[in-house]
C-alpha cells in the first residue's frame, strides 16, 4: 500500500510537500492461550485487561487517510522499535509530522536520511542553543547523539525550532515545541507550521476508521491463532484502503476535499453493493444451470 494523492487532491499537500503522519495504536484480539503467548496482555489498575493486544505503528496520508507502511507485533513491543520498520516508508517530497513519543536522535536522524521532511513536537524540558534567530519567531539550533557529544559540541545536526502557546482553545496545552528540517523560514514560516502540526490528529481519525467503524460492531478481532490474527489484520487494512481509495476517486470527481465525504456512509454503500458483485462469476467461468 501507498500513498494515493495527486496534485488534484485537496488537503493532502503543503506548499510541495505531501502530508504524512506518524503514529501507533492497539488493537483487542480473541483471548485464547495461542494469541496470549504470541502476543501479550496489557497490565491493569486492577487485576489484567480483559483481552490480549497486538500493537500497530503506521503512516497515513493525511489528505487521504490511506494507512501505509504498517507494522504490527506483540503488545510489548514498543512504538519506537516498530517505527525502525515503519520509516523507510518516507520519501522525499513527504513532510511527516509525529508527536513528542517519537522523538530521539537515532529515529529523527533514520527519518532524515529518507530524504523526506520532518515536523516532529519534542519535549519542553530540552536544552537548546540559540544558534540564529529569524523574524518568523523560530530559531535554529543543534541537537546531539550524546551528553558527551553535546560537551564537546561534536557531530550536532541542525534543527529549527518552533514554540508557541495556544490560547483560549478547550484541551489546549499550555507549550509547544516542535523540531523541522526545514531549516528556511521563507519557505515555511512558523506560524504555518504551527498549524499544520495539529493535522497530525488525521491519523487518530484514520485509526478510528479502522478500529470502530470498519469493524461494525465487532469489538475484538475474532481470530484464534497468531497467524490468523495477522491474516485478519491486514485484512482490515487492506479494506480500509481499498474504501479510502474509492472516496478519493468520488472526492475527485466532485473537486472536493476528501475529509468532507463520510466514511461512515462509503462503509454502509459498500455492504449493500457486495452481495450484488459475489455473485458475479470470475472473469472466464460461466454460469452451469
Amino acid at each position: 500500500m501507498k500513498p494515493i494523492a495527486n496534485e488534484r487532491t485537496k488537503g493532502a499537500w503543503y506548499h510541495k510537500w505531501r502530508l504524512v503522519s506518524l503514529d501507533g495504536s492497539t488493537l483487542d484480539i480473541a483471548d485464547t492461550h495461542e494469541n496470549l503467548e504470541a502476543y501479550g496482555r496489557p497490565g491493569a489498575s486492577r487485576g489484567r485487561s480483559a483481552y490480549p493486544q497486538l500493537r500497530f505503528v503506521s503512516l497515513v496520508e493525511n489528505g487521504t487517510h490511506v494507512l501505509f507502511g504498517t507494522r504490527m507485533g506483540p503488545y510489548p513491543t514498543g512504538e519506537i522499535t516498530m517505527s525502525k520498520n515503519v520509516l523507510p516508508n518516507l520519501k522525499p517530497g513527504m513532510l511527516c509530522l509525529a508527536d513528542r513519543s517519537f522523538f530521539g536522535f537515532e529515529l529523527w536522524e533514520q527519518a532524515r536520511s529518507t530524504g523526506a521532511d520532518l515536523l516532529w513536537r519534542v519535549k519542553k524540558n530540552l536544552s537548546l542553543p540559540r544558534l540564529k534567530c529569524y523574524t518568523d519567531g523560530s530559531y535554529l539550533s543543534l541537537i546531539y547523539p550524546t551528553l558527551r557529544d553535546r560537551r564537546h559540541n561534536t557531530n550536532g545536526v541542525e534543527v529549527r525550532v518552533i514554540e508557541y502557546t495556544l490560547e483560549g482553545i478547550s484541551g489546549a496545552e499550555s507549550f509547544y515545541r516542535l523540531f523541522t528540517t526545514i531549516l528556511e523560514p521563507e519557505k515555511a514560516p512558523a506560524r504555518e507550521l504551527g498549524a499544520l502540526y495539529h493535522e497530525r490528529w488525521e491519523i487518530e481519525t484514520a485509526f478510528d476508521e479502522l478500529k470502530t467503524h470498519l469493524r461494525g460492531s465487532q469489538i475484538v478481532l475474532r481470530s484464534k491463532t497468531p497467524a490468523l490474527v495477522k491474516q485478519e489484520f491486514y485484512g482490515f487494512l487492506l479494506a480500509h484502503y481499498a474504501i479510502r481509495g474509492l472516496m478519493h476517486e468520488a472526492a475527485l470527481k466532485e473537486d472536493t476535499d476528501p475529509d468532507t465525504l463520510s466514511f461512515i456512509h462509503a462503509v454502509r454503500v459498500i455492504r449493500r453493493k457486495l452481495p450484488r458483485f459475489v455473485s458475479i462469476p470470475p472473469s472466464g467461468e460461466k454460469n452451469v444451470s
